[in-house]
């Protein structure tokens, strides 16, 4: 591969030292291993080659990969997620927590102070909270295989699935440097659509060559709103009937009272 190519791996994660799987883009595993997530879907993950978009280690074996062919490296910690530091690991009271009606329990992810850590334990009074990265002084094996590089229009869907992780129902059309993106109806009132947006416009430029991005929103109106305008305006029409016929009524008694 070459740095700023677009690819689709997939692959499964192990620490080194306990052996234990933590991350995998196959369910059978995930359901195997007793860590399955309903949230998450399973599928092989669209990546950029060479841009620290995934941990060093990982991008420089993708650098030399080919489309197809499996591998299987240790990454050490200095080229995943660093050693730990004590420094980041840190004792707040119980009543802090209770104060953020925070109930700690060891394991969970907290944001404290501006920062993402897990609960590593709780004692009398105590919890304390490790803000190192959570694969910190690590050693990973990672066993990936680059299943596709994305091509044309398949450019565009995986830069909407790294930003928005979804680009199901998404049209797309790429002519020479431009592309239009039919957007679905979701993204007209989602507010992640309206965070992801920029970003994929500034990938797409990076990475897909494209000067030109174009988003089409439709918005068609729907056949019972058609009816109920169509009925609205027909009790209208009927009022203006009723009201003239009223005018006439009148009008002539009108005529009638000025002869007696």
């Amino acid at each position: 591969m070459e740095k700023n190519d677009i690819v689709y791996m997939e692959y499964d994660v192990w620490t080194k030292e306990s052996n234990e799987l933590v991350e995998t883009t196959h369910e059978e595993q995930a359901k195997k291993e007793n860590i399955h997530d309903e949230k998450i879907k399973y599928k092989p993950m669209p990546v950029v080659v060479g841009v620290g978009r995934v941990i060093k280690g990982l991008d420089n074996s993708l650098l030399n990969a080919e489309v197809g062919k499996e591998y299987d490296i240790e990454i050490l910690p200095s080229e995943a997620y660093g050693e730990r530091d004590a420094k980041l690991v840190e004792i707040f009271s119980l009543h802090e927590f209770r104060r953020r009606k925070i109930t700690p329990e060891i394991g969970a992810e907290v944001n404290l102070k501006n920062k993402t850590g897990i609960i590593t334990s709780v004692t009398a009074g105590r919890v304390r909270v490790d803000f190192n990265k959570r694969f910190a002084g690590k050693t990973l094996r990672y066993r990936y295989k680059i299943v596709r590089k994305a091509e044309k229009d398949e450019k565009t869907n995986a830069v909407i699935e790294m930003h928005y992780g979804n680009s199901k129902d998404f049209e797309v059309k790429t002519d020479g440097d431009e592309v239009t993106i039919k957007l679905p109806d979701v993204c007209k009132y989602d507010q992640g659509w309206f965070l992801a947006k920029y970003s994929i416009v500034s990938d797409l430029r990076d990475y897909a060559e494209i000067m030109k991005v174009k988003f089409v929103e439709e918005y068609v109106k729907k056949e019972k709103e058609e009816k109920l305008e169509e009925q609205e305006k027909d009790k209208g029409e009927i009022k203006t009937e009723k009201k003239d016929e009223k005018e006439k009524t009148k009008e002539i008694k009108t005529e009638e009272d000025k002869k007696e």
